[in-house]
């Protein structure tokens, strides 16, 4: 097959949509298959419409000779209107990759307002879709009243891109494991167990880019109601994508007298996250809204119990109460009280912590997640 792939900015960028689609690439690539990845710059909203009407964007897309064209969603800005006018000129299915619906992140209604009448006119646009979640299929469903008209596939995110990294054992050997001794993971079990009663404060880490989307805020207040001791937070994520947000983020640490209990890391490279992660206890990443959420799949694979909120798709990843918490968005007391429950009951935090190294094991490889979409894609090209 020969596919085009249209992304804002670059496929190196770090978050879990770029990850899915970096991943799927390579799989393509390995299996023959030639990619065409085709950038648009990043650019504000209403500067992306103007794409749209840009004769350089146009020919971009009409001169593409391939077989068929992947768009992320998430350029939907830049391609509503003229996804349209493309049609009596390109001979190829366009197939749309959305991992969450932008109108659906908080913001001002008047502004989402102006964002879902955009976003739903580009995706009836589209000829099929990739969802990776049954919640971001839900959603679009529910916006573009003809999705059950369109060929489309759910395909969730891969869960073993840290196994290179990773002191606990690969896919492949915990299943050797299990056949052998019957019971899962004992020696990741061991691991777990040791550190849930070897820390003294319980060290949570916040792992997403420094947006408002990620509820980092609401993780900073729950951690300054609890005593001094109870627990310590990491944050590792990206600084530059909203530098506002950030000085945000940092004033509040100051305002609360949270500088002796919080370290920031900034953007990290998976072999650092790697070597964080089992550091820490639990990962806490209360989002306002995710479409899937990769990173609790992160932390799950060094036996970290998730916290994450039950707005978008996060428990289609984690259990209440088993593998981790799913608190309501913004709500910081309750999120404080399930941070004093771990770190004052290790046995506890031990048994979500083996819980949650289990639900990651279930996860589909990368490779597989990939084979499934291909496997979809070489099927509209021979219908």
């Amino acid at each position: 097959m020969h596919i085009g792939l249209v992304i804002y900015g670059s496929l190196d960028t770090v978050s879990g949509g770029y990850l899915y689609e970096r991943k799927l690439v390579e799989h393509l690539r390995q299996s023959g298959d030639q990619v065409d990845v085709i950038a648009l710059p990043w650019r504000g909203f209403l500067r992306s419409l103007v794409d749209n009407f840009s004769p350089r964007v146009r020919e971009m897309l009409v001169g593409f000779q391939g077989e068929l064209l992947l768009q992320d969603e998430l350029t939907h800005p830049s391609l509503f209107w003229l996804n349209r006018q493309l049609k009596t000129r390109i001979h190829y299915p366009v197939v749309s990759i959305v991992h969450h619906l932008r109108y659906l992140e908080p913001r001002p209604a008047w502004r989402n307002s102006i964002y879902r009448q955009v976003e739903q006119r580009y995706l009836d646009s589209i000829d099929g879709f990739i969802f990776n979640s049954q919640h971001t299929c839900q959603t679009v469903r529910e916006l573009s009243g003809n999705l059950d008209q369109k060929p489309y596939l759910i395909a969730v995110p891969g869960g073993d891109q840290f196994q290179t990294y990773s002191g606990f054992r690969s896919k492949s050997q915990m299943a050797t494991e299990q056949s052998a001794a019957q019971k899962p993971f004992t020696r990741i079990d061991q691991q777990i167990v040791h550190r849930a009663a070897s820390t003294n404060s319980l060290r949570v880490i916040f792992l997403g880019n420094l947006i408002p989307r990620k509820g980092l805020p609401v993780l900073l207040q729950a951690i300054a109601a609890l005593p001094p001791r109870v627990c310590t937070l990491t944050i590792a994520g990206d600084m530059q994508i909203d530098p506002a947000h950030t000085r945000q983020i940092q004033r509040q640490i100051d305002a609360l007298g949270l500088r002796d209990r919080v370290r920031i890391l900034g953007a990290v490279s998976p072999a650092r996250l790697a070597e964080e992660l089992p550091r820490h206890n639990v990962l806490a990443v209360p989002s306002w809204y995710e479409g899937y959420g990769i990173v609790y799949l992160e932390g799950m694979a060094f036996g970290l119990p998730a916290i994450a909120t039950t707005s978008g798709a996060a428990a289609e990843i984690i259990t209440d109460g088993l593998d981790g918490w799913l608190i309501p968005p913004g709500d910081a007391a309750l999120l404080s009280q399930r941070l004093a429950q771990l770190a004052s009951d290790r046995i506890l935090l031990a048994e979500m912590g083996q819980a949650a190294r289990r639900r990651y094991a279930i996860q589909p490889t990368w490779n597989q997640t990939a084979a499934q979409v291909r496997i979809f894609l070489r099927g509209l090209l021979k219908g």
